[in-house]
């Protein structure tokens, strides 16, 4: 059966994609291998979110003596946590086939292997079966990194030692957790199974947190999670996974750290192999695959979006990466702005970002002030977060007086962010923004605080 478009991937580049290609007028199908909604869905985004909501009830009602409230007997269930995170994800999973069916998808749970080229486009077999295509898209996502260190294969073998794929269906909380990587997934997970009561150790191999978060907000957050009693090993270096200890190594010193689990997350690689995108001959570039603006490969009417293009992991670039590739497939001129894409970390507090760093800036020339505002200056966070020491950055260009970056640490930074994304993709001005109506009392008000700070 020949269709107009084949998706290889259900995850949110290629479900989002299907969908709206279908919604165009494409006779679409995607095919999936392992489950629909991909990482995202199944051991990512979601079951994340679902674990760090629980753990922010039970701090907040730890904790709740300084709003004056007060309990005992106070229990943080994870078996019961892991139970609802399953129900949310099934929930979720079956929305997503209800509205790839009633959009018109044909959905394929199968392995694909892209056949080369038909007379009417490119063959894809799943089994025994064979379907045709004028257009691909390529959204096969990506897998969890693992880096060549002494002893891990065996670790990953007898569990000793989990990736972000297994993490969330542990049955147990470990006493101790060493987590191999302070980026977004082990911050997230490190801040879950503290809340949780894990003795954890973050082992970084660059000197801060965060990746290319603003330095002083990884700081901070650094600052606060020390506080919470998670130890954080900086510029250090994981040399061996050896019998219940992660050996690491710093100025030459190597120490041994024991643990009851280790989690590695280290970051994810795009899976580019094993379905045959050789037999068309699309380009594959230090691991991605390469694309254009448009999400176009080297071969044409193939795209690619997502994690598997290397350009922006995260699931809400994937779903504009989609929706650009289908917009271009059916006429319609499109790009996704990369400069704009929001970044959180879903800790507690979180972290959110848009736009340029100060270093980003400065490496990249670019005039500009800096202002940086305590949450505090906020009503509502102030009335919500005793003690809280968020921070909001802005930074606008000069010569044009436009905001090129939102940076912000403090509960509901991740509702907000949008927000700035939007005010930098629009090129909005000081000026502009102080014309804004915010809501009050509102956190958000803090962005509009900062613009009146510019002289």
């Amino acid at each position: 059966m020949t269709y107009d478009l084949i998706v290889i991937g259900g995850g949110p580049a290629g479900y989002l994609g299907a969908e709206r290609a279908a919604q165009a007028g494409l006779k679409t199908m995607v095919i999936e291998k392992q489950y629909i909604g991909g990482v995202c869905l199944n051991v990512g985004c979601i079951p994340s979110k679902t674990l760090l909501y629980s753990a922010k009830l039970y701090d907040g009602v730890k904790y709740g003596d300084k709003y004056g409230v007060s309990a005992s007997g106070l229990e943080l269930n994870h078996a019961a946590i892991v139970d609802r995170k399953n129900k949310v994800v099934k929930a979720l999973t079956g929305g997503v086939r209800t509205q790839l069916k009633k959009a018109g998808v044909t959905i394929v749970e199968g392995m694909a292997q892209i056949d080369g080229r038909a007379s009417d486009g490119y063959a894809v077999r799943v089994g025994n079966d064979v379907y045709t295509a004028t257009r691909l898209l390529i959204a096969t996502g990506s897998v969890p990194a693992v880096p060549p260190i002494k002893g891990l294969d065996a670790g990953l073998k007898s569990g000793f030692v989990v990736t972000s794929n297994e993490i969330f269906d542990l049955t147990a909380i470990p006493s101790s957790l060493v987590v191999i990587g302070g980026g977004v997934i082990g911050l997230e997970m490190a801040s879950y199974f503290n809340s949780a009561g894990s003795k954890i150790t973050v082992v970084e191999l660059l000197d801060r947190i965060g990746g290319n978060i603003d330095s002083e907000i990884a700081g901070l957050l650094q600052e606060e999670y020390s506080q919470k009693g998670v130890e954080f090993r900086l510029s250090s270096k994981v040399v061996e996974i050896a019998d219940r200890s992660v050996i690491c190594e710093s100025n030459g010193e190597r120490v041994a750290i024991e643990a009851d689990k280790v989690l590695l997350s280290v970051g994810r690689k795009p899976v580019v192999d094993g379905f045959g995108l050789e037999t068309i001959g699309v380009e594959v570039e230090k691991g991605h695959i390469k694309v254009d603006e448009q999400g176009r490969t080297n071969v044409p009417r193939v795209y690619a979006a997502g994690d598997v293009n290397g350009r922006s992991m995260l699931a809400h670039t994937a779903y504009r990466e989609a929706e650009v590739c289908v917009n271009h497939m059916t006429g319609r001129k499109d790009k996704v702005a990369y400069d704009s894409i929001p970044l959180v970390i879903y800790t507690n507090p979180e972290v959110a970002a848009a736009g340029e760093t100060e270093e980003s800036a400065r490496a990249k020339g670019i005039d500009f002030d800096t202002v940086n505002l305590s949450m505090r200056f906020s009503g509502r966070y102030l009335a919500e977060n005793q003690g809280g020491r968020g921070i909001c950055k802005v930074l606008v260009e000069k010569s044009s007086r436009r905001i090129i970056g939102v940076h912000m640490i403090a509960n509901y930074a991740s509702e907000i962010i949008y927000g700035a994304g939007m005010m930098i993709d629009r090129a909005m001005t000081v000026e502009d923004i102080r014309r804004t109506v915010f809501p009050h009392p509102t956190v958000s008000e803090i962005i509009r605080e900062c613009v009146w700070e510019i002289s």
